[in-house]
């Protein structure tokens, strides 16, 4: 069930990314609700770092928390009432967070977040599903009225990126030939094959989640951690200190 995987430098890389000195770093992909897989990975982080006994430790999460898992609420109240103890919490915001509070506010939202996963969010907050279009009043009233205000408040604070060292931690990617500080929200929360195919120095090792690969996807210029947990069971964690760096598997 659990493993670990041990990084080595991609073949076009020259200079090996680092963070900074005492610091071990450990960034977690796309958790979609597996409130299972959440706990499993941070009972993994707390024995890795117990072993390695670090000055600093910090974990990322890079977003989509919610949706398609059945556990979308109980993932949000353990990030919240149960952070890895001695650690420094980073918690980014994913597209899949960003559709449900567009949806608090508008209705239109709606048929675009429950087909990729909304419908399970929430059923997760004892709400039904709309039957149709028209129900999405209702199911919008239900949300406003059942979605607890530290819930709101936890989404509604989410940074988009966060910088370690030579990495940079997004959800989805970065647009190329755009510097990492004039990104726009739409592509740092949905970018996809633009990225994904680039060969671009972005400055920084960019490290995301959003895009769904068998394992680990390691280039020059990125690491790709969405390993598919809600479906596979393999949540992905980057471990990183110094010019080294590993992956924890569930």
């Amino acid at each position: 069930m659990i493993g670990k995987l041990l990084g080595r430098r991609p073949a076009e890389a020259s200079v090996a990314p680092r963070v900074a000195r005492g610091t071990r770093l450990y960034a977690v992909g796309d958790i979609h609700g597996r409130v299972d897989l959440l706990r499993a990975m941070d009972q993994l982080i707390h024995e890795d770092a117990y072993a390695r006994q670090a000055p600093r430790n910090v974990v990322v999460y890079l977003g989509d928390y919610i949706d398609r898992g059945e556990d979308s609420r109980a993932v949000l109240d353990h990030l919240l009432e149960h952070p890895l103890p001695g650690f420094e919490p980073i918690h980014l915001r994913g597209n899949h967070e960003d559709s449900l509070m567009q949806f608090l506010g508008d209705v239109a939202v709606g048929p675009g977040w429950l087909a990729y996963g909304g419908a399970a969010t929430l059923r997760s907050y004892g709400i039904r599903p709309p039957a149709s279009e028209r129900d999405l009043h209702r199911v919008q009233d239900e949300l406003r009225a059942r979605f607890p205000a530290h819930h709101l408040a936890f989404l509604r604070d989410l940074p988009l990126s966060h910088v370690e060292g030579d990495y940079y931690f997004v959800h989805a990617g970065v647009k190329p030939g755009v510097p990492l500080a004039a990104q726009t929200a739409h592509d740092l929360l949905w970018i996809r094959d633009e990225f994904l195919g680039s060969r671009a120095d972005f400055g920084k090792i960019i490290v995301h989640g959003h895009s769904i690969s068998d394992g680990p996807e390691v280039r020059a210029n990125r690491i790709g951690i969405d390993t598919g947990a809600f479906a596979s069971g393999r949540l992905t964690c980057l471990v990183v200190e110094g010019e080294t760096w590993s992956f924890l598997q569930t």
